[in-house]
């Protein structure tokens, strides 16, 4: 059986290596962490899946968590006033419930899992030269580590990515003893809070080291009042400072984060990065080519949510080409194309749209967001989107078809009040 070597022992690099497990494959795995390393480490992510990528994770039978962390159905968006009020305050219903499971819980989990199951997994924390001479050895080299030297080899489409500078500051805490938002106690929801020219402000139900818990994840405009958490090494006052900044732009999420503390002491992170597309095919010193995997290539902000989301689907498209691949060599022809089936099913779709709530909205966009406080159907459509991005290009981004859609809503549904 033929040879492959994962680098990046992350939400794509893991589920390939599964995958490929699972078929016979010969799949050696390195990372630069211990499973017991990544479980006493730093949180990673926000990580909340949606149920189309949930699927591919249920399809390898490694949703290990699935029935221990909380389920999320629903999704909400507040848009907040000047004046500490809530102009857009709505609900949406998803069709199928979403996760967000600690990285550190589930790649941790999945690593030993790959080695029970008789994979190679060496912790060595990989540079090129490594590679240079290891890809002699393997019939395919794929590269899921998106951060340090290893990106270098992957040169940035400059067609695709429009931006030279990260575009939000990021700060992430998970806690305990966030309260239920009262407007609905019995559904867990993520709820999406707009500070327009401000930021972002996510609340995640979640599950972690120590169990159920809640996410709270500030994005800041850059050099604005939010980005106030470069430099801050302190759990304790990085909450703080999170909880300052919920008082005073989002109090209707404050009221009920009084009594929240850290679910640990490394349930905090904050960075920054620029939103970048590169091109698959890297190439190493001798020639080799290698290909890159999920955020390697198509890194996006976090402002929709679908870092793992794309990381699982780009797991589920390149698995799905290797196996039809058979005995035929892994060039970069094959690469290229592999990669360009992902772009054209997931990849676009998730880039456009981060991409697109990442400058201010154009009045369309404001009258759909309007809208689906008047509109269930509108809420839960907007709420799936998040689950399958594509559909946007029917009602969203284009002007004209998203009056089409607010024609058809009205003629089908009576306006609801908006909701306070």
């Amino acid at each position: 059986m033929r040879k492959i070597l994962i680098v990046g022992a992350g939400q794509s690099g893991l589920q390939l290596a599964l995958g490929l497990q699972s078929h016979g494959y010969e799949v050696t795995v390195m990372s630069n962490r211990t499973a017991d390393e990544i479980r006493g480490g730093r949180i990673m992510s926000t990580q909340c899946m949606f149920d189309q990528a949930l699927q591919h994770e249920r399809d390898l039978e490694i949703n290990f968590w699935e029935n221990q962390s909380p389920r999320t159905e629903g999704l909400g968006v507040s848009v907040a006033g000047p004046d500490g009020s809530r102009p857009v305050d709505w609900l949406g219903r998803l069709d199928g419930h979403a996760q967000s499971i600690d990285q550190r819980v589930k790649m941790a989990g999945w690593l030993e899992t790959f080695a029970q199951r008789g994979g190679q997994l060496v912790i060595h924390g990989a540079a090129v030269s490594d590679l240079d001479f290891l890809a002699r050895t393997y019939d395919l080299v794929l590269v899921a580590a998106g951060k340090g030297e290893l990106v270098s080899m992957f040169e940035r489409d400059a067609a695709r990515s429009p931006y030279d500078e990260p575009q939000r500051a990021l700060a992430v805490s998970y806690v305990h003893g966030l309260e239920r938002r009262p407007e609905h106690p019995d559904m867990l929801a993520v709820r999406f809070n707009l500070v327009p020219g401000v930021g972002e402000l996510f609340m995640i139900p979640g599950y972690t080291l120590s169990g159920a818990c809640d996410i709270m994840f500030w994005e800041g405009v850059p050099g604005g009042p939010l980005d106030v958490f470069q430099g801050v090494r302190d759990p304790a006052e990085h909450l703080s400072l999170t909880l300052e900044l919920m008082e005073r732009f989002t109090p209707w999420e404050y009221a009920r984060a009084t009594r929240v503390e850290l679910t640990d002491a490394n349930a905090t992170l904050a960075g920054r990065y620029a939103p970048t597309v590169r091109k698959p095919v890297g190439r190493l010193p001798s020639g080799g080519a290698v290909l890159g995997v999920a955020d390697v290539v198509v890194a996006n902000d976090p402002i929709t949510g679908q870092g793992s989301n794309a990381a699982a689907k780009c797991a589920a498209v390149y698995l799905d080409s290797i196996l039809e691949r058979g005995e035929k060599p892994f060039d970069a022809e094959w690469m290229q194309a592999t990669f360009d089936r992902y772009w054209e099913t997931a990849a676009r779709h998730i880039t456009k749209w981060s991409n697109a709530l990442l400058v201010p909205p154009p009045a369309h966009v404001l009258e759909l967001i309007g809208a689906c406080g008047q509109y269930q159907a509108l809420a839960d459509r907007f709420a799936n989107a998040f689950s399958d991005p594509s559909d946007l290009e029917n009602w969203f981004f284009d002007p004209e078809k998203a009056r089409a859609c607010l024609a058809e809503l009205a003629a089908a549904e009576p306006a609801a009040e908006p909701s306070a």
